[in-house]
């Protein structure tokens, strides 16, 4: 399936770490669509990924969603059927457990300038994310894909991270601006 069969407003769903904020920055870019990266709207910037409200977050959802384009990134269960009834495609990112676990703490250690970051942020291994990642993931795994089944939305999956770079390629998307 082509970028282009997913509608103007494409949603990202996957495991923490998978490239969620990356592709969506990069398809953003590229099809000149406002990137929304759900883990901005629901933490508050200069924090250490303090959790705003639950109304809060929600209302910043909703307004999020009535858009008429945007690539929108992260899961959020509570809010996804809203989401994905405004929708017209998604993307479903699945990376191996143990790679979003490497990649969590790469990012956590040595990244400082990465799409989808809190601005003013601070990164930091934390117990519950490593236990969010290893436990709560593959259960929602199961649910998510049933629930894709169930939407009748186009639905993209890439599976692989050599299937993630094979879109980038055959879309023309780049990860960074002047980059590959």
């Amino acid at each position: 399936m082509r970028l282009d069969a997913l509608g103007p407003r494409i949603c990202i769903i996957g495991p923490s770490n998978s490239g969620k904020s990356t592709l969506a920055t990069a398809i953003a870019r590229s099809r000149d669509l406002p990137p929304v990266h759900l883990d901005q709207l629901y933490h508050r910037p200069n924090t250490d990924w303090e959790p705003r409200p639950a109304g809060e977050f929600q209302a910043l959802h909703d307004a999020a969603i009535l858009g008429p384009h945007w690539v929108m990134d992260g899961n959020y269960s509570r809010c996804l059927p809203q989401r994905l009834e405004r929708a017209t495609g998604v993307i479903v990112l699945d990376v191996p457990t143990a790679l979003s676990l490497v990649r969590y703490l790469r990012r956590t250690w040595f990244e400082r300038d990465r799409h989808g970051t809190l601005e003013g942020g601070q990164d930091s291994v934390k117990w519950s994310m490593i236990r969010h990642i290893v436990v709560t993931t593959p259960a929602n795994r199961k649910r998510h894909a049933q629930m894709f089944e169930e939407t009748g939305l186009p639905t993209l999956q890439l599976d692989t991270p050599q299937a993630l770079a094979r879109f980038y390629r055959r879309e023309g998307l780049r990860r960074s601006p002047g980059g590959r």
